[in-house]
């Protein structure tokens, strides 16, 4: 028993996580090609492992003739009858080898081709285990910073972070352990080459499904999702169970799943809001936190018309757009916001406007007061300007009146009164 050739095996076979069986094929073409250096040819060359032993032997076949034209594969009946009573011409005849016999450039040669099928080998391994991982969260180490990219180890590999998967304002520090999404595996001659990011939308669908249990097993299920890295993301929910609550379940208790995963993204704020099959309803709660007055759809457009309470304008349209813009991304519908005063008179927010059958252009309307306009936003974004930084509140500023409501009669019923 080949003790020695038995216990590197074993920890070739743990550390590379390289099968048994493609080890003693890689020794088997190792001796083959030592045997070709000295030999000449390799067609007459042959080599035998015991698989439970890891014995092994190296022998050449040669013809028997009467008259030798070539060493490498003939040899005379009287040489075949030394190594074999009953041999004949014609018949063949095996002839061990001794490795040890093996000159110095041979051996290396044994050797190189060893390591290099090692090497082929335990790419293929790291490959074949990352290829099922894409799509797929994992947790690793930040190990270095190259220029604009961050190399991310993940165990057996590296991965590539780039700048454009990376989130803005994000400092990733060496040592760091963080979570990526394995956007692809790409099988290359110098090893597999992991990409992976930190700013797909994946990436916090992934992280629901670790943290909620309800979300893995699918009793609550991710509809859409819409995320601007490192600022904000929405994400909509619906329960296939009546008795569970979908919102209230990616919360958790004291918000302890949700402020896991805010922690996760470096204190991205996360709005969970319910899904419905009512386009006007889902487009309502997608603008949560926001207060919406009517909504009215148009599915065959895409499009919608929301009215809101003036006082909610600002925060139905967010910091410099964001709150309508990943609306719009996540319900699919173009969406035009305006407050109860200027639906009174623009075409199309009206319901008179779609009983009548009657609808004008709408052109774009301008607040000069509040520094922004006031427009349509959909999934690709607006057109940016000139907002104020600063907090958005629910509540009107001390001071300020309150929206009236659109089409409230005299109170008590009082007939105006004309004067002469």
């Amino acid at each position: 028993m080949n003790t020695e050739l038995m216990e590197a095996l074993d920890i070739l076979e743990k550390e590379k996580d390289i099968s048994r069986d493609t080890l003693f094929e890689a020794i088997e073409n190792s001796l083959i090609t030592a045997c070709r250096n000295n030999y000449g040819r390799s067609e007459n060359i042959h080599v035998t492992i015991d698989r439970e032993t890891c014995d092994y032997i190296v022998y050449v076949e040669k013809t028997v003739v009467e008259e030798v034209t070539d060493k490498n594969t003939e040899i005379t009946l009287e040489d075949a009858k030394k190594l074999d009573e009953n041999a004949q011409i014609g018949g063949i005849v095996r002839i061990n080898v001794d490795s040890k016999e093996f000159g110095r450039i041979a051996t290396q040669n044994a050797k190189n081709v060893i390591l290099q099928k090692i090497r082929e080998e335990e790419r293929n391994s790291v490959y074949n285990k990352f290829a099922g991982k894409a799509r797929d969260v994992v947790t690793g180490v930040v190990q270095r910073i190259n220029g604009r990219n961050i190399s991310i180890n993940l165990g057996k590999a590296d991965a590539l972070l780039s700048e454009n998967e990376q989130v803005k304002g994000e400092i990733l520090r060496p040592t760091e352990r963080v979570k990526v999404y394995i956007l692809e595996v790409k099988n290359t001659p110098r090893g597999p080459r992991i990409l992976v990011s930190r700013t797909h939308p994946e990436l916090v669908k992934k992280l629901f499904e670790s943290e909620v249990t309800e979300v893995a097993d699918g009793t609550v299920e991710i509809k859409s999702i819409s995320r601007e890295a490192g600022s904000r993301t929405k994400i909509a929910v619906y329960s296939n169970n009546p008795d569970v609550d979908a919102v209230g379940a990616c919360v958790g208790m004291n918000g302890t799943r949700v402020n896991a995963i805010v922690d996760e993204l470096k204190g991205e704020k996360i709005d969970i809001v319910n899904w419905d099959e009512n386009a006007a309803i889902f487009i309502e709660n997608a603008l949560s936190p926001a207060k919406v007055v009517s909504v009215i759809v148009d599915p065959d457009e895409k499009t919608a018309k929301v009215v809101v309470p003036d006082y909610q304008l600002s925060l139905a349209i967010g910091k410099e757009g964001q709150n309508a813009r990943l609306a719009a991304r996540l319900t699919g519908y173009k969406i035009d916001i305006k407050n109860e005063t200027q639906a009174k008179d623009a075409p199309g927010f009206r319901m008179e406007d779609y009983l009548t059958d009657e609808y004008d252009e709408e052109g774009e309307y301008e607040y000069e007061d509040e520094g922004y306009e006031e427009g349509e936003y959909d999934e690709a974004g607006y057109e940016e300007g000139s907002y104020e930084e600063g907090e958005y509140a629910e509540e009107p500023a001390e001071g300020e009146p309150e929206a009236e409501p659109l089409d409230e009669e005299p109170a008590g019923g009082e007939e105006p009164v004309e004067t002469e």
